[in-house]
């Protein structure tokens, strides 16, 4: 058996803890020494995991970044979620209302989720300004900073910006697409009370993030068993559920594009979310 790997993840949510003790029985069952620690923010977990506090990090997409800066030529991305590649966010409009382009909103008031979430507030600030619109000059920007330091994984902030828009708060509210869906889908407004006025393009999300080697044989073997986990297995099945997946893939770094050009040059965006 090789030495135990720790991993450390961010407690977003209640179910954190029931997925990462069955990933552990998981990995233990075939020979890996496993465990896990949780972190209330993503940026206690970046800094534990570069003083060599952990062998591996589940990191989201803004903590890839942070660690990916501090540590140049060190930090890799080792494996992702097949629901992590090539989303997209969308900005909503009331279908009922006067704001039917990006232009349409100049001057107007946008939603935006927690000022550290990539999918809510810092991508759809790029797509905007790439629209033409600088957040803060032509369009007001209103945070929804609900549990900051978890970069947007819990989606309440997401969902209070559509409630804004609903109760006529905002002008529009930038979301995640898939929460677009899921939002209706829970009822939260009705089929075609909004409209989409802006999607942006395809980014990356959380990925399983290793900087240097501390145990090149243990990192191996975590990710070989990672990437052969089955949802067809019914013992895996509701572990892949919970954390939203049905197979995990390799790690790759070319979809945190337009993340990086939100906080290139440094706080690029900071006038707004400050």
């Amino acid at each position: 058996m090789t030495r135990e790997l720790v991993l450390g993840a961010v407690a977003y949510d209640a179910k954190v803890v029931p997925i990462w003790e069955g990933f552990k029985a998981y990995f233990a069952a075939r020979g890996l020494a496993f465990d896990f620690v949780l972190y209330s923010n993503y940026e206690r977990q970046v800094a534990a995991h570069l003083r060599g506090e952990l062998d591996v990090a589940w990191n989201s997409p803004l903590a890839w970044l942070h660690a990916a800066r501090a540590a140049p030529g060190r930090a890799r991305a080792i494996a992702m979620r097949d629901t992590d590649r090539d989303l997209t966010s969308v900005v909503l409009a009331r279908a009922d209302g006067p704001v039917k382009t990006v232009a349409d909103l100049r001057g107007k008031r946008v939603g935006v989720g927690a000022a550290d979430s990539p999918q809510a507030t810092l991508i759809p600030l790029v797509a905007l300004a790439d629209g033409g619109l600088a957040p803060g000059r032509d369009v007001s920007i209103v945070r929804h900073d609900l549990l900051v330091g978890k970069h947007g994984d819990h989606v309440g902030g997401e969902r209070e910006a559509v409630k804004a828009l609903l109760a006529g708060a905002v002008d529009a509210a930038c979301v995640i697409d898939g929460n677009h869906a899921a939002f209706a889908k829970e009822g939260l407004y009705g089929a075609g009370q909004l409209r989409v006025v802006l999607q942006t393009g395809p980014y990356d999300h959380c990925n399983m993030t290793v900087i240097g080697d501390s145990d090149a044989e243990a990192l191996a073997r975590f990710r070989e068993l990672l990437l052969a986990m089955s949802y067809d297995d019914p013992a895996v099945r509701p572990l892949l559920d919970m954390e939203g997946l049905k197979v995990w893939l390799p790690g790759r770094t070319t979809g945190y594009g337009l993340l990086d050009r939100a906080l290139t040059p440094a706080d690029r965006f900071a006038a707004v979310l400050s």
